[in-house]
């Protein structure tokens, strides 16, 4: 099983700045892919930006040139940070991970409210 703990979630005026850290832990041999998602309200979860363990990143278009996603493998953890923030960026962040066997594992969800 892997854990996920996400942090850095919080409130920024619109134009702001924040940065979402999420630590893997537990029993697995190798994490693949690590990545964000997000859910507004009303919504459905939608892929804000992955990354695989040789470091190969894709982003929504939406977020392209705003966000920038990376990981340290050694510490079992991906970072978001997030640049030029809109209100439409508004959303629950969940971290998810694909590990060992396609073990699909997601965080709790941390809150991103940008305000205009």
């Amino acid at each position: 099983q892997v854990q996920l703990v996400e942090s850095g979630g919080g409130l920024v005026q619109a134009g702001g700045s924040l940065r979402l850290s999420c630590a893997a832990s537990g029993n697995f041999f190798r994490i693949n892919t690590m990545g964000w998602y997000r859910q507004a309200p009303g919504k459905q979860r939608e892929l804000v930006a992955v990354i695989t363990s040789g470091g190969h990143t894709n982003y929504a278009d939406s977020v392209k040139g705003r966000f920038t996603i990376s990981r340290d493998n050694a510490k079992n953890t991906v970072l978001l940070q997030m640049s030029s923030l809109k209100p439409e960026d508004t959303a629950v962040y969940y971290c998810q991970t694909n590990s060992d066997y396609g073990l699909i594992s997601w965080g709790q969800g941390t809150q991103v409210t940008v305000s205009s």
